[in-house]
């Protein structure tokens, strides 16, 4: 009996990234896989969905002119049934922070996939990025992706039948650059280091993510345990989360609900 999961890969950099090919390759040796992916770059749209989309077959399986969620969607739904794991990637650049969860189409594919109850691993490669280049201008190619490839297939194989989705919902996962040698797995948690803020010149304002440049430059202020950390130091970071939001303890606000339905009901 072949036990190989059946995989449905996505991404969010569209179906001709090369990061995206890289990851279908090694995920041939682990198990059955189907792409579903969007046509075109949809980067940062989060979970952004439609309500109808085209889909076009190709040699990998399928393009959705769509999102990542759209994606998802329409590939547990319609186009591939019965799928044991869905995996969002190779992201060119990393997702790393508490802050980006809710921003990343590449993470926001993973967590999708969870609603259907079905495990997830979204994942991506950081890619230092000196403070006199853009992002655009650095050139990546395939060997570059082996790391992440390497241990995405790793986990594939093993974690759905380890118990590792008895205890959440999916992985977050980013690789560095590749090296000599195989990089260690470290489990993290999202760092919660928040360095945005925003100029105004006239009627513009631009946005500014000022942790790029530190981590560019190894200064960023993660401490030990955390995604952030263990990328910086050369390792493969795996955080373990869940995909719905959760809610801590409202006595506060259940106290702020009766005094407010007190006044409604006083004459």
């Amino acid at each position: 009996m072949d036990e190989s999961p059946r995989i449905l890969l996505t991404n969010d950099d569209g179906f001709e990234s090369v990061g995206f090919r890289v990851l279908y390759d090694a995920l041939e040796a682990v198990g059955d896989v189907t792409a579903v992916a969007p046509m075109a770059d949809q980067s940062a749209v989060g979970r952004a969905i439609s309500s109808e989309v085209t889909v076009h077959e190709y040699d990998l399986g399928y393009v959705v002119e769509g999102t990542p969620a759209d994606c998802v969607v329409a590939g547990l739904q319609a186009l591939v049934p019965d799928v044991d794991l869905v995996i969002a990637g190779c992201n060119e650049g990393a997702n790393l922070g508490a802050y980006v969860l809710g921003r990343s189409g590449t993470i926001s594919a993973a967590v999708e996939a969870t609603f259907f109850d079905v495990p997830a691993i979204a994942v991506s490669m950081y890619i230092p990025v000196p403070e006199d280049v853009t992002f655009q201008e650095i050139d990546i190619d395939a060997e570059q992706y082996e790391e992440a490839a390497r241990a995405t297939a790793y986990l594939a194989e093993r974690t759905p039948k380890s118990g590792v989705f008895e205890e959440c919902d999916y992985l977050n996962v980013n690789a560095p650059v590749a090296e000599e040698g195989p990089a260690p797995i470290r489990v993290t948690e999202p760092s919660t280091v928040y360095e945005m803020d925003a100029t105004r010149d006239g009627g513009t304002v631009t946005l500014h993510d000022r942790i790029w440049q530190r981590m560019a430059n190894d200064e960023a202020p993660d401490r030990p345990g955390t995604d952030r950390h263990a990328v910086l130091n050369g390792a493969v970071s795996v955080s373990p989360l869940t995909a719905p939001h959760t809610v801590r303890d409202p006595q506060a606000l259940q106290a702020l609900a009766a005094e407010y339905s007190s006044a409604s009901d006083s004459p």
